[in-house]
């Protein structure tokens, strides 16, 4: 499960960014994930609330925003929506599609007080 070593990336930016703004706590994350990053949203939360446990940012709302899969078909010569990663694009069946978009994962926003 890698959903924990990124859960632990992010509690590191969050605390990093919470010690730079001398906050007391940490309300909010709110997380940007590619349907194509290979990222389960459901393991996502539930590694963060694990180790966020004891940290100041525990207790804080985690929000993900799912970004939408997008390639370039080489065929087709256009960008296409995409919903895994090695699929045929869904015009003209090629498997000659590079992804473009929807493979990240980000920290967007972090609410602190």
């Amino acid at each position: 499960m890698h959903e924990m070593s990124l859960a632990e990336g992010v509690l590191q930016l969050v605390e990093d960014t919470a010690r730079r703004e001398s906050a007391s706590r940490v309300k909010l994350v709110v997380l940007e994930i590619g349907r194509l990053s290979s990222v389960e949203p459901e393991a996502i939360k539930f590694c963060f609330e694990a180790v966020t446990h004891g940290s100041i940012a525990q207790g804080a709302a985690l929000e993900i925003i799912a970004v939408p899969g997008a390639g370039w078909c080489m065929q087709c010569a256009e960008t296409v929506p995409m919903t895994e990663l090695y699929g045929a694009c869904p015009t003209c069946g090629s498997h000659q599609v590079q992804p473009t978009g929807g493979t990240e994962m980000r920290v967007k926003e972090i609410e602190i007080e």
